[in-house]
Parts: C-alpha cells; structure tokens; sequence
C-alpha cells in the first residue's frame, strides 16, 4: 500500500510520449481543391489470406471475401436508389484493397455504380498480411482531393492489423487533424469487434458481423441508415459560413477558411 501524505499541489497529467506530442502539434489537412456540399466514401475492404476462409458461423461454406463483397453490392444498391431522388447531390465513392500492401481499385469520384461491380467481380484471391492503418492513411488524402464536406472511411475487415501503420494511432491522427471531418466506420467481419474499440476513442463507430447477413444488415444500417441519412440531414450553409452545424448530433464541420492576403 502507498500512501502519498501532505501533498497540496494538484496531481500533474502524465508525460505525453513524442509520438503522442507531435500528433497533437501537427496541423490541420487541407484540401486540395475547394470543397462544397455532398459526401464522399472510401470503401477499404480487408483481401488478406485469412479472407479465403470460411466464416465460423453461418453455415456458409464460401470463402468471406467473396461474402464480402457480395455484401458491399448490395449495399451499393441504395446508392442507385440515392442518386435517383438526389441527382444534383454529388455522391463520390473510391474502392480500396489492403494486405500487405494497399490498392486503390477505384479512385474516388462521382459515384459509378458498373465500375464498382466490376471491381468487385474481379477481386483477386486473398493473400498476404493486413495494412488497415495504411489503407486508412491513403483513403484519407484522397478524401481531401474528393471536393466536398462530408468524409467517411468505412472498413470491412476480418483482423487484426499486421503491417504498416497502427489503425490505432493513424484513426487518432485522423480525427486530430481533420478536426472531425473525417468520420470512421469499422465492420469486423467474423472477428471480435472489440479489437476495434479504439475507433470509438475518436467518436467513430463499430460494429460486429458473425456472417453474410449480419455483415449486409451491418453495412446497411451503417451506409444507408448513417451515412447517406446524415448527407441529407446536416443543415449545412453555403461555403462561406461560419460554420457548418449538422441536426444528427454529429460535431460540426467547419469549412475551409480563407486566408487574409
């Protein structure tokens, strides 16, 4: 037992570590282009060898990556649906690959539904480890060359990550320096959501999927219910407001500023 007797000053917060410190002295992402209203999505879907498994549960005896990607056409379907009422809402979606190393299989752009089916079919047999970190950190820069507000990462991952970046600290990064402009999605596919807690740290969100329809109905709730919802419900202003204050609770985006010459 210790006892600490006679001490009036307050108690000091931990030594930051220097990676910690410069996370938090780096500055803000700046776009690349001008940014207005609309959404845009990079998909990063997780082509390691472990997704040439069978998922444990389900009794579905097809290897997960091509559950996987069965699951993201349909939930690419809504975005069909979505520009059909909304054809004047700019909708970009980029589809990433990561294993050992990261591919970007569709840039990010207005929403082009054949490209991404086809990109889709032609998934390639899994192999190799897992860069999640590295797939986020490139989605990202190409978010800020996307053109508008609106930014989410969404990641369909079975594991653990094992080469690269730490998901960890490159979704802390993320959030710091984009100051909640880019949000972030996680669907662990037949892996426990938990490893993935971290993503909550940075008011991102996560959830499990057992099997083929529980992933569906996950990317659903997350794309359709969330993302595509939220484009529409963020009572955003023209780009030369103060700011940005979205009616789904979610913290405000704050548009670029323009620099005083």
């Amino acid at each position: 037992m210790i006892a600490l007797v006679g001490c009036r000053e307050s108690p000091r917060e931990p030594a930051r570590s220097d990676s910690e410190a410069r996370m938090t002295s780096q500055p803000r992402y700046k776009s690349e282009v001008d940014e207005g209203l609309g959404a845009s999505v990079a998909i990063l879907l997780d082509n390691s060898g472990s997704m040439e498994d069978r998922p444990r549960r389900g009794g579905d005896d097809r290897p997960k990556y091509v559950v996987a990607r069965e699951a993201i056409g349909a939930m690419l379907a809504a975005t069909d649906s979505f520009v059909a009422k909304h054809p004047d809402f700019p909708i970009n979606v980029g589809l990433y690959r990561f294993a050992t190393h990261v591919e970007r299989v569709v840039p990010i752009g207005r929403f082009d539904a054949r490209a991404l089916r086809d990109a889709l079919e032609a998934t390639t047999k899994p192999v190799g480890g897992t860069a999640i970190g590295d797939a986020m950190d490139e989605a990202r820069a190409d978010l800020y060359r996307a053109g508008t507000f609106r930014k989410y990462i969404l990641v369909v991952t079975d594991g653990e990550n094992t080469e690269g970046r730490s998901p960890r600290r490159v979704a802390q990064e993320i959030a710091n320096r984009s100051e909640g402009a880019v949000r972030m999605y996680f669907v662990a596919f037949d892996v426990d959501a938990r490893r993935f807690d971290f993503v909550k740290d940075v008011r991102g969100e996560v959830v499990g999927a057992s099997d083929g329809p529980a992933l569906r109905a996950s990317l659903d709730t997350i794309y359709r219910g969330k993302i595509l919802a939220e484009a529409l419900d963020v009572g955003e202003t023209l780009p030369d407001s103060s700011r940005v204050v979205p009616q789904s609770g979610n913290p405000p985006i704050k548009p670029p500023q323009k620099r005083k010459p």
